[in-house]
C-alpha cells in the first residue's frame, strides 16, 4: 500500500459510466500526466495544475456507449474536488482567500476562491459561442461545480471579456491555479476562521 505524505490524496471513483482516478500533491513540482480523451479539457487541468504548482496525474475514461464528453468531465471534477478536501486536511495554517485576475491577449478572467468548508458556486461570463474545438463550453461550469461540492470551497469564476473562447477558458484555469495555490499556502500555524473552525 502506497502511504502518502501530507497534503497528498489518491482518490479513485468507478461508476456504471466512468472510471476516475486522481493523485494530487498540493506541494509537488508540476509533475502533471494526464490520461483522458479529452484533448482541451486535458489543457485546461495542465494549466490549472502547473500554475498551482501541483504534482497532478488524472487518469479518465468514459464507456464506449456514450458519445460525449459530459460524465468524464463532471466526473473528474467530483474527483478532484474531494482530492483537493483531502489534501487539506484540517486547513490549519492556510491562506484560505485568494483571488486572481488572468490576462491572455484580449482576454480577462478572474477567480475568487475561499477554503471554506461550505460550497458555493458563481460562474458569469461573456457569449463565446458553444464550442473549443470539439469541447462544449458549458461543460467548464458542469465541472466547476461538481470541484465546488466535492472540495467544499467557495469559488466566484468570471470572464470579463474575451473574444476567444481558448484564451478565455485557459486564462480562466490559469486564474483558478493560481488562486488556488494561494489560498493553500500555510503561513501560520493558526486556523484562518474566527469561529474557530473550517
Amino acid at each position: 500500500m502506497v502511504r502518502l505524505k501530507k497534503r497528498e490524496a489518491l482518490v479513485k471513483r468507478k461508476t456504471r459510466e466512468t472510471d476516475v482516478e486522481i493523485y494530487l500533491s498540493l506541494d509537488g513540482e508540476k509533475n502533471i500526466q494526464m490520461d483522458m480523451a479529452v484533448p482541451f479539457f486535458s489543457h485546461l487541468l495542465e494549466s490549472m495544475a502547473f500554475y498551482a504548482g501541483w504534482d497532478l496525474k488524472i487518469k479518465a475514461t468514459a464507456q464506449e456507449f456514450i458519445d460525449d464528453y459530459h460524465h468524464v468531465v463532471e466526473d473528474t471534477g467530483i474527483v478532484l474536488g474531494e482530492a483537493l478536501n483531502k489534501c487539506l486536511g484540517d486547513k490549519k495554517g492556510i491562506e484560505r482567500f485568494a483571488t486572481v485576475f488572468i490576462p491572455m491577449d484580449e482576454a480577462l478572467s478572474m477567480v475568487a476562491v475561499d477554503l471554506s468548508g461550505r460550497p458555493y458556486f458563481l460562474w458569469e461570463k461573456p457569449d463565446l459561442g458553444e464550442r473549443v474545438g470539439s469541447f462544449e463550453i458549458v461543460l467548464v461550469k458542469e465541472f466547476l461545480q461538481a470541484l465546488v461540492n466535492n472540495a467544499k470551497i467557495t469559488l466566484h469564476a468570471k470572464i470579463w471579456w474575451g473574444d476567444n473562447g481558448h484564451h478565455c477558458l485557459e486564462a480562466l484555469f490559469k486564474a483558478l491555479g493560481k488562486s488556488l495555490a494561494q489560498a493553500a499556502k500555510v503561513t501560520s500555524v493558526y486556523l484562518p476562521s474566527t469561529k474557530g473552525t473550517l
